[in-house]
């Protein structure tokens, strides 16, 4: 994988799973990066450790780019509407990792993808990226539309919590 969170530019995904292509590419997009990102399914059994290495490995260049955390606007809460989903997300890049996720996903499958595996995904992703992530549909019932409307949120929330800032440790301590 390969990230650049300061400069939009082109996206390239490929994984075996066809939802979670379009997912990867909605946040990246909303993240407004330039990014590559590959997969393969060397096991072969369904698509959750897909899912998960691609969580695994976008946290971990998340957190590698975020580096001390200092001088970025940290936090960051996003509200996205999709046709009749309306879903928050909201972001602390505090280096303390964890995702809540509340959506309500009656359907089990969509385009190769459990829908089991998007809250996975997002704790993962929150867990390695050590950002404080919470994400929660407010309205809906479209499936797809839930989810995706949660993928461009979290991708918002990112983007805006990365920006550069003047002001140095955002943090009362002084530190994170």
């Amino acid at each position: 994988m390969s990230i650049d969170i300061d400069s939009p530019g082109p996206i390239e995904v490929k994984t075996p799973v066809p939802f979670l292509n379009h997912m990867l590419y909605t946040l990246l997009f909303y993240m407004r990066t330039s990014a590559t990102l590959s997969a393969t399914d060397k096991l072969g059994y369904d698509d959750h450790h897909v899912v998960e290495d691609c969580a695994i490995v976008l946290g971990d260049a998340l957190r590698e780019l975020l580096g001390d955390r200092a001088s970025i606007a940290r936090f960051a809460s996003v509200v996205v509407p999709m046709d009749d989903a309306l879903v928050l997300a909201a972001v602390d890049i505090s280096g303390r990792g964890e995702g809540f996720v509340k959506l309500d996903l009656s359907r089990e499958n969509i385009g190769g993808m459990s829908t089991e595996n998007v809250e996975h995904f997002m704790k993962t992703l929150a867990r390695r990226a050590e950002v404080t992530l919470h994400l929660r549909q407010l309205d809906g019932s479209n499936v797809h539309h839930i989810i995706e409307a949660g993928f461009k949120a979290v991708g918002m929330a990112l983007y805006q919590a990365t920006r550069k800032t003047e002001e140095g440790v955002f943090s009362t301590k002084g530190m994170l």
